[in-house]
This record gives structure tokens, C-alpha cells and sequence, in this order.
């Protein structure tokens, strides 16, 4: 369980695509779903439960696209923010405690 869980982490570690514009749709919960499962995380209810977290944690939608982007560049040059805004990388961390507790451990 402990391995799903840092498998989870990584996945959702965020990196940078660019900033967004207000033309860009709306990530929900269901895109980050499915871009979790693209990168690898198997178990669909552990991403649904994560993407809900994500989302329900209050992320901008500039710092939800930078959790799906593949770009790493930003990541590199700001890891303590991991290429988002403080705010947002604050939450993404609290988000990421959550789905510990909330997904993994509740999946047991």
C-alpha cells in the first residue's frame, strides 16, 4: 500500500506546462482522473479518490494544469513550489497528506 502511495505521489508530482488562459476549458476532478491513469496509476478508484482531493483542496486551475503537464523544466528550476505559486504548491501538499489518508488508507 505504502508503494501505491509513493507511486501516486510521483505521479502527481506537478510540473510546469505554461501558464493557462482564460480560454483554456476547466479541469475537473474526472481529467485529472484519467491523466493520472495515462501516467501509469492503475488502480482507477485510488485516481478518482486523488483527482477529488486535488480538486477539493482549492488548486487554481493554473496549478491543476501544471499537475498534469509533462514538462519537468519548471519543476527543476523551482522545486520547493514545484513550478506552481506558493499558494498552490501549499495546497498540493496538504492534497497529497489527504489522499494518504483518504484514498489509500481507505482502500484497505
Amino acid at each position: 500500500m505504502r508503494k501505491t502511495l509513493i507511486v501516486a505521489a510521483l505521479i502527481a508530482l506537478p510540473v510546469l506546462a505554461g501558464c493557462g488562459s482564460s480560454d483554456e476549458p476547466q479541469l475537473t476532478a474526472a481529467d485529472l482522473s484519467k491523466s493520472l491513469q495515462d501516467k501509469g496509476l492503475k488502480d482507477a478508484a485510488l485516481a478518482d479518490c486523488a483527482a477529488k482531493v486535488f480538486v477539493d483542496t482549492g488548486i487554481s486551475q493554473d496549478g491543476l494544469r501544471t499537475l498534469i503537464s509533462d514538462d519537468q523544466a519548471a519543476v527543476q528550476s523551482d522545486p520547493e513550489n514545484m513550478g506552481m505559486s506558493a499558494d498552490d504548491a501549499a495546497k498540493s501538499r496538504e492534497a497529497r497528506g489527504k489522499i494518504g489518508t483518504e484514498c489509500v488508507a481507505g482502500a484497505r
